[in-house]
């Protein structure tokens, strides 16, 4: 049984706009904090914590995308959100999905950003 999937990446150009989505499971949705990461190339496993959202909506960021990326979830549809605006070629990973803070749940494949003229 899938626990995280998410969907919506691809290649845009700089400047560029993109909408990711990630399907969870109800099991743990709308009571757990969840994360957006990311894994760039040449990182290796490390991931970088994007942005996350409590259950009751308050959101924090990391200081490289404040201001053009926004988090939202809709707890009834057990579904994440990230609206990424702006986009630059660093922003170019691998996105990924999941609780934020203690427990993970096994990491779903991520999607693909790619952000390049």
């Amino acid at each position: 049984q899938v626990q995280l999937a998410e969907s919506g990446g691809g290649l845009v150009q700089p400047g560029g706009s993109l909408r990711l989505s990630c399907a969870a499971s109800a099991r743990f949705f709308s009571i757990s904090a969840m994360g957006w990461y990311r894994q760039a190339p040449g990182s290796g496993v490390q991931r970088e914590l994007v942005a996350h959202i409590t259950s009751s909506g308050n959101t924090v960021y990391a200081d490289s995308v404040k201001g053009r990326f926004t988090v939202s979830r809709d707890n009834a549809k057990n579904t994440l959100f990230l609206q990424m605006n702006n986009l630059k070629p660093e922003d170019t990973a691998v996105y990924f999905c999941n609780k934020w803070g203690a427990f993970p749940e096994p990491w779903g494949q991520g999607t693909q950003v790619t952000v390049s003229s």
